[in-house]
């Protein structure tokens, strides 16, 4: 467009010299209105043709008027006169966290929202979502292109702390979270397809409890971890206490077996069996002496 106007501009000023009355000067106005014509000739080229890249559309205005027919990627001739918003249309993500520059915003952009039992929770949330694309003349239209800060960041932020105060601040950080995000996912969904938008995803990163809640939950755990392991001592000892009750009964068992078993015989026969492998001994004599049973063994060595 800006061609058109120069070229317009200079095919003005070559007819400006046509009527002078200076004759040398006057030589000059055809080669001006040429370089005009040339000028007026490329910018209608240049405007009527337009490329859209992967993942955008193009928004037809004329004259400030949006039109309801959009452009997809790939190259297009148009209206010279028409001026196109290129819009994407692929996912984006919008992150609000405590984090320094993590997202956006500047600083500390956490949610703060209060719970059923009126304590503060900080919630780290990131926003997958992206243009519909046969409603963004619509939002061209009703929004503009920061539709971002109009439309995601508020009503995101606004569901978060609408719904937060359905759940107590512990249940909400442990059993309750899957619940949590489902619900605003749900309502976040549906102000956004409105408007034009469709989310995508909703990702609860991160629910940090007040101090004083944090730190009696963190005192719970632990003494339910000392209860368990307690437990687990106990339990040790029951069973080291019947395996020894199990092993001096085997041993009782064993030794009445045995005295009910042995008899004088059967004690003489193990006596002569003794007595014979001594005997047999190359190092070793036996010597009986008295009239006991008992005999006295004496090293042959010696």
């Amino acid at each position: 467009m800006a061609l058109i106007i120069i070229g317009v501009i200079i095919i003005l000023i070559g007819l400006a010299i046509t009527r002078s009355n200076d004759g040398n000067f006057r030589r000059f106005a055809s080669p001006v209105r040429i370089i005009g014509g040339i000028l007026v000739l490329i910018g209608i080229l240049t405007s009527c043709v337009i490329q859209i890249e992967a993942g955008e559309i193009g928004v037809k205005k004329l004259f400030g008027k949006v039109q309801n027919d959009v452009l997809h990627s790939g190259l297009h001739f148009i209206n010279p006169l028409l001026d196109v918003e290129k819009m994407d249309v692929k996912t984006q993500n919008y992150t609000m966290s405590g984090v320094h520059d993590e997202g956006p915003k500047r600083g500390d952009d956490a949610i703060r929202a209060l719970t059923n039992d009126g304590l503060e929770v900080v919630i780290d949330l990131t926003v997958l979502y992206k243009v519909l694309p046969a409603d963004a003349p619509r939002i061209v239209r009703e929004t503009g292109l920061d539709f971002t800060d109009k439309i995601v960041r508020p009503v995101t932020r606004t569901k978060i702390r609408d719904n937060a105060v359905y759940y107590d601040a512990v249940a909400l950080y442990s059993v309750k979270r899957d619940e949590f995000q489902a619900r605003i996912f749900k309502s976040i969904e549906y102000d956004f397809k409105k408007r034009g938008l469709q989310l995508e995803q909703l990702l609860v990163r991160n629910i940090t409890l007040p101090a004083m809640v944090k730190t009696a939950i963190e005192q719970k755990i632990t003494a339910e971890q000392d209860a368990q392991k307690m437990q687990f001592v106990l339990q040790k000892e029951k069973q080291e206490a019947e395996r020894k009750r199990v092993e001096a009964q085997g041993i009782s068992d064993y030794q009445r077996i045995i005295n009910e078993s042995l008899t004088d015989r059967q004690l003489q026969y193990e006596q002569i069996k003794a007595m014979k492998e001594l005997a047999g001994s190359a190092n070793a004599k036996m010597v009986i002496m008295g009239k006991g049973n008992t005999p006295v063994i004496l090293d042959g060595k010696q």
